[in-house]
């Protein structure tokens, strides 16, 4: 049993642990890394930074009952990067080493102004927490074993049904170990585990052929996923692959939709969430720019973006700037509260960063990003919510979908949904898109239910080709005349 004292060591080893992967092997030191910084800083920038990462990743694949692929890959390198005023010098390499650190610091020198101070500020380590564990998934399981993981989730989803002709299952892990030095003597580290398993599934029915999907993971080992766990992943992808079987094509036009718990939020992510993301708002490129303390939702919508929930897939205990995550109100009560925060476009702004500046790897540059975002919970029973709804359509998942942040509006495809009739599901449709525009479904909600969950754990977020983690989450909704394109 491990003591309280053990346990807030924890943060404190993630310190160690990025130290002895990312300076000692490379002979590197405080006092190297704060010459780098000091020979930026002479050149007058407002912020610099060193972002180090090493990530070890693996990949398993089993179709058919036989494993089709297995990857595994180290990456290792370090990004250098100089901000002044609103233009930004980056430079990285797979090599670390005061060498490469010294040829990148001079790459990033274009863009600064002469006259500096010639000085960094001593390097202090900066607070941490243990959102999760500071361990590699990798290791909580022999190969062996994570084949037999596999067997076992396409066994569950085969003895469902013999409708199910095919199933491909796959199995995912990450250890990352990223520090972060900053011009202002910060050091902060993080060790990252990263999980996820995957299901896809293809039901057959005369001559007609469906698939489902499922999966979920997060920031833990593989032991999360017991056959419990295993046997739900596999009874939702079957439930949607059967479900879709005998769908019906859907109708076209403008009626009420109901979206149902959980992943559907990624509608809110796409449509709302990068809108009010710093960087377009700085620019006055989103439609919610300028518009704080304004009414941009109907009353009782309230959407956090909050990185600070444990073992989330999109949490981080620091961002890629070295600050702590937090919960952050975008909307309250349908009044727009605030935006989503790097440190560049924070300054710029007269803010402070709210933890949300993140980066798909050290070959990039930060910038302002979700982790976990979710609208709360209203007073509504889910059921209270389908029973008002005279003819509708319920969408139960989402697969892909668009969107334009300019002008905020989007194109959802349903990979699950019903017809509602008289207040309750009557048959499943196929091809519902929904269209719209994410201001104008904001304020078209009329119903929020009470029955808030997150995702299962598997969402991944693309911004300006750059790729990381997110999760979201959402209750029941009602919302009304919402475009829906079908194929009937």
């Amino acid at each position: 049993m491990s003591t309280a004292a053990e346990s807030l060591n924890i943060p404190e080893r993630s310190l160690d642990a990025a130290e002895a992967t990312l300076l000692l092997p490379f002979g590197l030191d405080t006092r190297a890394l704060q010459g780098v910084l000091g020979s930026i800083m002479a050149h007058d920038v407002d912020l610099a930074d060193l972002y180090f990462q090493y990530t070890r990743s693996e990949g398993w694949s089993l179709e058919e009952g036989q494993v089709k692929s297995g990857s595994f890959a180290i990456e290792q390198g370090v990004g250098v990067r100089a901000v002044s005023g609103d233009k930004t010098a980056f430079a990285y390499s797979d090599e670390i080493g005061a060498g490469a650190l010294e040829s990148a610091a001079k790459a990033t020198r274009a863009i600064a102004r002469q006259g500096g101070e010639g000085r960094a500020a001593l390097i202090r380590r900066g607070p941490a927490r243990a959102l999760y564990p500071a361990l590699d998934p990798l290791a909580s399981l022999a190969d062996t074993q994570k084949v037999a993981l596999l067997e076992r989730l396409e066994r569950f989803a085969r003895d469902l049904d013999p409708r199910i002709t095919q199933v491909v299952a796959g199995l995912a892990g990450e250890y990352e170990v990223v520090l972060v030095v900053r011009h202002d003597g910060l050091m902060a580290a993080d060790v990252r585990p990263l999980v996820r398993v995957s299901l896809q599934v293809i039901a057959e029915q005369d001559g007609r052929r469906e698939q489902g999907t499922a999966g979920g993971g997060g920031r833990v080992d593989y032991g999360r996923f017991d056959d419990a766990l295993l046997r739900h992943y596999a009874e939702r992808a079957v439930h949607q692959a059967i479900t879709n079987l005998d769908a019906r094509p859907a109708p076209a036009g403008t009626m009420t939709v109901v979206l149902g718990p959980g992943w559907p939020g990624i509608l809110l992510h796409e449509a709302i969430g990068h809108g009010l993301e710093g960087d377009f708002n700085r620019k006055g490129s989103s439609v919610f720019s300028g518009r704080l303390g304004q009414a941009v939702a109907a009353p009782g919508v309230t959407v956090v973006d909050d990185g600070t929930i444990a073992s989330r897939r999109g949490s981080l205990n620091v961002d890629d700037e070295g600050n702590p995550t937090r919960r952050t109100v975008l909307i309250e009560n349908g009044i727009l509260a605030g935006y989503l925060q790097d440190s560049l476009n924070a300054r710029l702004m007269g803010v402070q960063p709210t933890g949300n500046g993140r980066r798909e790897s050290y070959a990039h540059v930060p910038m302002p990003r979700m982790t976990n975002t979710i609208m709360l919970n209203g007073d509504r029973d889910p059921a209270e919510i389908l029973a008002s709804v005279d003819r509708g359509l319920y969408a139960a998942n989402f697969g892909g979908g668009q969107v334009d942040i300019v002008s905020g509006k989007f194109v959802f495809s349903a990979a699950e949904a019903w017809m509602i009739e008289g207040g309750r599901l009557t048959y499943p449709v196929k091809g519902a898109t929904l269209i719209g525009s994410g201001p104008e479904v904001l304020k078209r909600v009329s119903m929020i239910g009470n029955d808030m969950c997150l995702d299962p754990g598997v969402g991944t977020c693309g911004k300006e080709g750059q790729s990381v983690p997110v999760g979201v989450g959402q209750p029941t909704l009602r919302i009304d005349a919402l475009t829906v394109g079908g194929t009937a």
